[in-house]
């Protein structure tokens, strides 16, 4: 051991010549530069954590792009491909692909190409028939209630002038078997039944209107222009009234003829341009001859026709008719007395017998809907059977 280098036995006031070990090591080390790298990297720490706080892509590189939105710009049109007229040497394959119409059939059933079934285009007929205008000037005059019909000077008829004109025959120039007139009552009370009638029924089909509802004039006009003929009921005496009673105006068996003819011009005041009259209820008015007479005198020195809607077996309306000289004619069926579509179809398959056996059948009807939905779909193949469908003033002419 070297005294030099004890502490304690070293003379007082002598320094240590020996350098210690953390001295020689902070020799060794250049700390200057290393305190430079020091600060320049919490420099760049420290603005770092300040961009990611700002920033919130934390530094990520980004760019700012402006989108402008546009109006969507539509396809070109499809070029259109002209489709060959039919002819007897295309298929029914190249007839539905040239169409465009998809057909599902049967799994593994095929086009078949024996048939190709052509359907026409129906065009508006140009020689539509269209009725006369009303009301006719020669054909009116004033009343208590209205405008009431009249012979005209020279003797014109409300019941001609007003009548839908006849098809002169079957299309083609094919036989008829025989001809059919329908007159619908019930008309203008029902606004939805009234305009389905009016678009549904055949032309040739007679509406006739009950006098109490709305816009009667109104919808008398537009069934005239679709080319119905019209008809007003007038509400007469049933058996069993008041406990049944028709309605306001009803004529009545008891009541003077004067009396019944103040009634009846409010009914007439009601309906322009008809032709005639078809009564409502009257079981008991239409039984009896002393009360029906005058009616039937009252109508006919006004132009217009009555006719029997076929309710009541007991009526004597044609016996009445020939007695006055008024235009009358009975219905020869009432074809919904039971309102079921298997009931209707029989007594319309029954009109067409009638007609076939006596030229000429009369038909009658409520304006049901179902007795509208019979009517057309009966009505719709009724000139390929044979049977030409008229107007029921056809029979009001024939008829005495």
């Amino acid at each position: 051991m070297t005294l030099a280098n004890d502490v304690l036995s070293r003379p007082l006031g002598m320094r240590n010549e020996t350098p210690s070990r953390f001295a020689r090591w902070r020799a060794a080390i250049p700390l200057r530069p290393i305190l430079a790298v020091a600060l320049i990297v919490a420099t760049t720490a420290l603005v770092g954590t300040v961009a990611f706080t700002e920033d919130p892509l934390g530094g990520e590189p980004h760019a700012l792009v402006t989108i402008t939105r546009r109006e969507p710009v539509a396809p070109p049109p499809e070029p259109l491909v002209a489709t060959p007229p039919p002819g007897p040497n295309r298929t029914a394959g190249e007839v539905e692909r040239a169409s465009g119409v998809a057909v599902t059939r049967p799994e593994g059933s095929a086009v078949p190409d024996s048939v190709v079934i052509q359907v026409p285009i129906q065009v508006p007929d140009a020689g539509e028939i269209r009725l006369a205008p009303a009301p006719d000037p020669r054909l009116v005059e004033k009343g208590r209630y209205g405008a009431l019909p009249r012979l005209g000077p020279d003797g014109a008829r409300a019941l001609d002038v007003y009548a839908r004109p006849e098809a002169p025959g079957l299309p083609g120039g094919a036989a008829t078997a025989g001809r059919i007139a329908l007159v619908v009552t019930g008309l203008g009370i029902g606004q939805a039944v009234t305009q389905d009638a009016m678009k549904r029924l055949p032309p040739a089909v007679t509406l006739a209107f009950a006098p109490y509802g709305t816009d009667i004039a109104k919808m008398v006009t537009q069934a005239r222009e679709a080319g119905h003929e019209v008809m007003v009921q007038a509400p007469m005496e049933p058996f069993d009234y008041p406990d049944n009673d028709p309605g306001p105006q009803t004529l009545l068996a008891g009541a003077k003829p004067a009396e019944n003819a103040d009634r009846l011009a409010f009914v007439l005041s009601r309906v322009p341009g008809a032709v005639g009259v078809v009564n409502y209820m009257g079981a008991r008015l239409t039984a009896e001859a002393a009360s029906l007479d005058p009616v039937l005198r009252e109508i006919a020195a006004r132009g217009l026709g009555f006719l029997d809607d076929g309710s009541s077996p007991r009526s004597v309306a044609l016996e009445a008719g020939r007695r006055t000289k008024a235009p009358v004619a009975r219905a020869d069926a009432v074809i919904d007395a039971q309102p079921l579509p298997d009931a209707i179809d029989r007594e319309l398959a029954r009109l067409e017998e009638t007609a076939r056996r006596k030229g000429l059948a009369l038909g009658s009807a409520m304006a049901l809907p179902l007795t509208i939905d019979r009517i057309a779909r009966w009505s719709r193949d009724l000139e390929a059977r044979g049977i030409l469908l008229v107007p029921a003033s056809r029979a009001l002419r024939t008829r005495r």
